[in-house]
């Protein structure tokens, strides 16, 4: 892994579901809370959550072989 600073996701739709996850960037609450503060690697991981939890909505679209995941 690169040591370039991983972004924030948010995509400036910010609500909470009944499950405490942003439909938005797909973070929980405390994930969103505490990213500021997380390592680069600890983003990463949130990041791939944050996919997982839009792929098993129905939610991620990707027209790249590695369904968009950059390493």
């Amino acid at each position: 892994m690169s040591g370039e600073v991983v972004a924030s996701p948010c995509v400036g739709v910010c609500a909470l579901d009944e499950q405490d996850i942003c439909t938005g960037c797909q973070r929980s609450g405390i994930e969103i809370t505490q990213w500021a503060r997380m390592s680069e690697s600890r983003r990463r991981e949130v990041l791939g959550l944050c996919q997982a939890r839009a792929q098993s909505q129905g939610l991620w679209f990707s027209t790249t072989p590695d369904n968009g995941l950059q390493t």
